[in-house]
């Protein structure tokens, strides 16, 4: 299942989704895609979303979203980078879609939140994230954009709910006709990350482990501000 999110399906965005697909075509694979543009997912949460948020029932088209990814075996969400992460429309649906009970649950239910320990929820399924950037990969360095988004997206939501064996890729400097090689090469890219999405011998990701064990390494800095040590 892929989760895409453009206004248009004849822009770079939907070419890149296009040749993400061509190996799971290729190979005889069935591939559900949800444009949620295209199928007019309301991203907006509402009361409705609020009171199921506190035990009442799902909204209008949740369950069926529920079905849709539960009947998916891998799944990957295709997107332009909007000020540094996912468009609304598909931060929405997750915060629509991912619900308790569903994705992730504390304790044995809505009363014990913040009383009781998370349990996640959902399968551990290979899930691949390809964000398509109009900024410099230095641009991205610099600042640690790319870093901040695995946060907040590969651990943040998708480990969150137990969906661990997830990596994010980025397509970078693709806007403008001048940018025809990065944008050829980013189709490119989009075909190899689909080739190794389905290798037999692909080896399932542990973001959240590893983006831990990435912190941990990280060396304490030492700042002295007069006679103020300063650990951080």
């Amino acid at each position: 299942m892929t989760v895409f999110s453009h206004p248009f399906t004849d822009h770079y965005p939907a070419a890149v989704m296009d040749a993400f697909h061509e190996p799971f075509r290729r190979g005889g694979h069935t591939v559900d895609v949800l444009d949620l543009h295209q199928e007019g997912f309301d991203p907006r949460f509402t009361e409705a979303d609020h009171a199921h948020f506190w035990g009442g029932p799902a909204p209008d088209g949740i369950t069926e979203m529920h079905q849709r990814v539960e009947a998916a075996d891998r799944l990957a969400f295709v997107y332009p980078v909007y000020w540094w992460g996912m468009p609304a429309t598909m931060k929405g649906w997750i915060e629509r879609v991912f619900t308790g009970g569903w994705a992730y649950q504390y304790g044995s239910g809505v009363d014990d939140r913040g009383k009781q320990p998370l349990n996640a929820l959902l399968p551990s399924i290979p899930t691949v994230l390809i964000g398509i950037g109009g900024s410099k990969k230095r641009t991205y360095d610099k600042y640690g954009y790319d870093e901040a988004m695995r946060t907040q997206i590969d651990v943040g939501i998708f480990a969150y709910c137990g969906i661990d064996d997830v990596a994010s890729h980025l397509i970078y400097d693709v806007e403008g006709d001048h940018n025809a090689p990065h944008r050829d090469a980013g189709l490119r890219q989009a075909r190899g990350i689909a080739t190794d999405f389905l290798a037999p011998g692909r080896r399932a990701r542990t973001a959240k482990a590893d983006h831990l064990a990435a912190r941990a390494s990280l060396s304490p800095v030492t700042l002295d501000i007069g006679r103020t040590s300063v650990r951080d």
